[in-house]
């Protein structure tokens, strides 16, 4: 890492565990950071008839929140200062979810489960990961951003699970600016929400087929 980033990774990371006392003498608010919905990379995916709700994805308290995570090892999470998600990070990953499933152009309806519309399917989410890494404890600054995310595709009304996976993707940071760290992120996510909606879109077309197909079969006898 250049001097750059070890003085602005540096510097979020400065004060990590008074972040609430320096809120209260400092009313500056935080950098706000956003991410941007992922594409899907396959582009002979039928287009699917059902619909489809997203809920929050359920996440650790550690991950729940409007603040980076970032960790030096796998038992110590801390959280750069004077940044912030715009939101908490479930919310905006949900979002983000749904508008991936929206430019994929390929599903009748799609939305949040808060929406209180009906559905035949109920996208579940755990979001695992979420965070900045340093590969090297000692370093000055963390070079690579993980996230994690695991799935359960849900059959509704009966609220059956018909198939689940865990999406990962490990990113590194390339550049010598905290934007550079924000553009993994965005990197890392934009994977996982594409791979999240070819399988969602896959599974949940082969389901509904097989559903529709018993629903004929009984009709007819």
């Amino acid at each position: 890492m250049t001097s750059r980033l070890m003085k602005g990774v540096g510097a979020a990371l400065l004060a990590v565990g008074l972040m609430t006392g320096c809120a209260a003498l400092n009313p500056t608010a935080p950098n706000l950071y956003t991410l941007t919905p992922g594409a899907v990379a396959e582009t002979g995916l039928p287009p699917v008839r059902w619909q489809l709700l997203v809920e929050p994805p359920a996440a650790s308290a550690g991950i729940d929140t409007p603040r980076i995570a970032v960790t030096r090892s796998a038992t110590a999470l801390d959280y750069f200062a004077g940044v912030s998600w715009a939101d908490r990070a479930p919310n905006m990953v949900q979002g983000l979810i749904v508008q991936s499933f929206e430019d994929s152009r390929r599903i009748v309806s799609v939305g949040r489960d808060s929406a209180g519309l009906r559905s035949d399917f109920l996208l579940k989410t755990e979001l695992r990961d979420f965070q900045a890494e340093f590969s090297d404890a000692s370093a000055s600054a963390p070079d690579r951003v993980r996230v994690r995310l695991s799935a359960k595709l849900v059959a509704m009304p009966n609220r059956t699970i018909e198939a689940g996976e865990t999406f990962d993707a490990v990113v590194p940071v390339r550049g010598s600016d905290f934007t550079d760290v924000i553009t993994a992120f965005n990197t890392a996510l934009g994977q996982v929400e594409g791979a999240l909606v070819d399988w969602t879109l896959r599974r949940g077309e082969a389901v509904f087929r097989a559903d529709a197909g018993r629903t004929g079969s009984a009709g007819s006898r």
